[in-house]
């Protein structure tokens, strides 16, 4: 029969690794949150746009990404920020100037001179403010968000076109999800209540009975969480 210590160690290691895989995911909607109350940007285009740029298919949900490159349309995702940074530093030194980086693919032949460093534009939080800002004086020019995102992408009218459907679809999808946030929320409230109840109980159980307990709650906790991200993108940390 497992050592439930050892099952409870087994289960929080797995919960913290599930914990730094949410964090990084989430890395683009944070920084989104920040612009959006910063430059007074609608934080649903925000979120749209980083989706649009960077973001990947997992679990049916399009998940945005801090770590990526475009370079004149080829996208490589990162699996971190010292990876993403050492390879623009070398095609940086091989002579390429046009590329994207970070949440929201800020392209530094353009934009680059706004940045203090290319250290800076893969920066969460000021390469989403510079989007903001960026995106709020297209608003300014064409009079709507639509517009402003095709804009964003390109002034040819095709491309601009094209993205905007893109951001569109991407933005209705948003809205759909949130009314999901509300429902899973409610699920987890009350699946969370349960599980604690088990808890308790697992304190003053009988080791070897505890043991099998366990394994239960685990599988009770990885699944609820599961499904959580699935449909709502939540953080583990207000998940528990």
């Amino acid at each position: 029969m497992p050592n439930p210590f050892n099952l409870i160690l087994a289960l929080w290691a797995h919960v913290f690794a599930l914990m730094g895989a949410v964090a990084q995911a989430s890395i683009c909607d944070q920084a989104a949150r920040h612009a959006a109350q910063a430059e007074r940007v609608p934080l649903d285009i925000l979120r749209a746009i980083t989706r649009v740029e960077t973001g990947r298919a997992k679990d049916g949900q399009l998940i945005p990404w801090p770590w990526a490159v475009n370079v004149e349309g080829q996208g490589y995702w990162f699996g971190s920020e010292a990876e993403a940074k050492a390879y623009v530093f070398k095609i940086f030194k091989s002579g390429t100037r046009s590329f994207d980086v970070g949440c929201f693919q800020i392209n530094y032949r353009w934009h680059g001179n706004a940045f203090r460093s290319i250290d800076a534009m893969f920066d969460p939080h000021e390469n989403a403010e510079y989007a903001a800002r960026f995106l709020k004086q297209l608003y300014a020019e064409l009079g709507s968000w639509p517009a402003a995102a095709g804009a964003y992408h390109s002034r040819t009218p095709d491309l601009a076109q094209a993205y905007t459907s893109r951001f569109q679809t991407v933005l209705a999808q948003l809205g759909a999800a949130e009314a999901r946030i509300e429902q899973a929320a409610t699920r987890n409230a009350a699946a969370m209540t349960s599980i604690e109840f088990a808890r308790n109980q697992l304190i003053a159980a009988d080791p070897y009975e505890t043991a099998t307990q366990l394994q239960t709650v685990q599988f009770q906790l990885e699944s609820h969480y599961s499904v959580t991200v699935r449909n709502a993108g939540l953080s583990l940390v207000n998940f528990l």
